[in-house]
């Protein structure tokens, strides 16, 4: 039937590799140790376990649940759990993930190109030659427009290729190739680090907590998004690719499996940079403390991955091989992630009519198009990634809306049909505490962001990092889901659990049914 999948992962393993491949990107190795560096080590990593528990693990098997049961993309899974009136629910989660694909696409070009240069030398410098490399070969690389463009170019056409061949011919096939290499490059890069004079300083600037900084509403913002931005919770890629899992998969221990793994390799990756960072940085000419919290707009982002690491790898004993490795890993970081966020986009097509191939080639033509703002203005990436990071909170959201909406105690009765693993009320509780952890977080930053952070700016819609920036694009998106929602609700061929009248029947008598069982426990 035009609009419904007929691919299919090839095994168990081969979902839960993509699924841990999407999960870690460049948020675990370019974001993961900037922002735990700069929110008292220790005490971000607890905020961050909280988040994982309490958010991350029960949205993602929320998001293999509306996968496997609908076959369909975010768009259509929103309309089958929570009615037609809430498709614009599932569009909202992609414009927001799609506001990332197109800035994200640009990351993983700078990754590509520092490879290349690695590759053929040129990030190698002469032990005892003067700090200041990575900066001054940045600064020429983000200025050249063309260089800029082109590899941003190139990590779209990469993506788009993949996604292009389908789930097993292209995504499972890369994947298989990419993860391992990764991971394995990881571990490389952590014994040499490790073994480094000095990196027990970045060790315990990493684990050991600033306790005071567990009070601060930008600390638990930060750990919440990271978490959501890491693991992909919130995301809808999750959602995406259990529509192409077996009907029987088991959802809690893979999206348990998933969540670990990723939050495993940020850790993994942070310990790499920042024993790295405190073991080099004299011998670089750089501060290890300026590498960490890098101030400026430019750095704040790209800083301490592409400006502070070129110094450190530059000069390091053995840099033509590990200045390779650390970028070669990025990159294949980089590109399994976006591939997901193509995946996302072309399945929801799909769902509309196109074949795979026209909606590769469309995903790849918005991805190119709408990310050279972010190519061109370090400015506009920054704000495209705190809108939009920020933003996958609200998906999150907007998932555990639907699982309330469709009923806790019948979705947990679903789940546990495939889990070889029971899971019991605590899942229910987390997700009936998301609306409540949401308001909290995001409020608290809202009331310090307009007393402390940008007391004078923060209602401006121009200001990189304020509310009113927020509020502007998060309205357009909103907007935009509202007016085309009930359009695409009737575009979207029927899937599996299509909503007849007798379907929305039997769906609300059991909701009821869940909710005196719940008032009686």
């Amino acid at each position: 039937m035009p609009g419904q999948q007929n691919e299919q992962w090839g095994s168990r393993l081969a979902i839960i590799v993509a699924a841990v491949a999407m999960a870690v990107g460049t948020g675990n190795i370019w974001r993961f140790p900037r922002i735990a560096a700069e929110h008292g080590g220790g005490a971000f990593l607890i905020a961050v376990t909280v988040g994982v528990a309490i958010w991350a693990v029960p949205l993602l098997m929320s998001e293999f649940l509306m996968g496997t049961r609908s076959r369909l993309g975010n768009i259509g899974a929103f309309r089958d759990f929570m009615g037609r009136r809430f498709t614009w629910a599932g569009a909202f989660m992609v414009c927001v993930t799609a506001g990332i694909m197109f800035y994200y696409a640009v990351v993983v070009g700078w990754a590509l190109r520092y490879t290349g240069v690695a590759v053929t030398g040129g990030l190698t410098l002469e032990e005892g030659a003067d700090g200041g490399f990575g900066r001054e070969h940045w600064d020429a690389f983000i200025s050249s427009p063309i260089e800029t463009v082109g590899f941003h170019a190139i990590a779209v056409v990469i993506a788009a290729a993949v996604v292009y061949r389908g789930i097993r011919g292209g995504l499972e096939r890369v994947l298989k190739v990419a993860l391992p290499a990764l991971l394995v490059i990881l571990v490389i890069l952590l014994v040499r680090a490790v073994t480094l004079d000095g990196a027990e300083e970045g060790l315990r600037a990493l684990f050991v907590p600033d306790w005071p900084e567990l009070r601060s509403a930008q600390l638990w913002l930060e750990a919440f998004t990271q978490v959501a931005w890491s693991t992909g919770a919130g995301w809808g890629m999750m959602m995406v690719y259990a529509v192409y899992a077996r009907q029987r998969e088991d959802i809690a221990v893979n999206s348990g499996i998933i969540a670990v793994s990723d939050i495993l390799v940020g850790f993994l990756a942070a310990a790499i940079i920042l024993a790295t960072v405190f073991s080099m940085s004299a011998a670089a000419g750089v501060g290890a403390e300026a590498a960490i919290r890098a101030e400026g707009t430019d750095d704040q982002n790209v800083g301490l991955t592409f400006i502070y690491m070129v110094d450190l790898l530059a000069t390091m004993p053995g840099a033509s091989v590990l200045a390779p490795l650390f970028f070669l890993a990025l990159s294949l970081a980089g590109i399994s992630s976006l591939i997901a966020m193509f995946e996302l986009g072309v399945t929801n097509l799909i769902n509309l009519g196109m074949t795979r191939q026209r909606a590769a080639l469309a995903v790849g033509a918005a991805a190119f198009c709408l990310g050279l703002p972010s190519a061109l203005s370090l400015a506009t990436f920054q704000n495209q990634d705190w809108v939009w990071g920020v933003g996958l909170l609200v998906s999150g959201l907007l998932t555990a809306t639907a699982m309330l909406r469709y009923g806790l105690g019948r979705a947990r009765r679903e789940i546990n049909e495939t889990s070889d693993v029971h899971v019991g009320a605590w899942w229910s509780l987390f997700i009936a505490l998301i609306p409540v952890v949401f308001v909290i977080i995001f409020g608290w930053w809202i009331y310090q962001s307009v007393t402390q952070f940008h007391p004078d700016t923060w209602w401006y819609p121009f200001e990189t990092f304020s509310v009113g920036t927020i509020a502007l694009q998060w309205g357009a998106a909103l907007a935009l889901s509202l007016l085309i929602g009930g359009i695409l609700a009737k575009m979207i061929a029927a899937g599996p659990m299509s909503s007849t009248e007798r379907e929305r029947d039997d769906a609300q008598q059991s909701r009821e049914r869940d909710d005196a069982q719940q008032s009686q426990e």
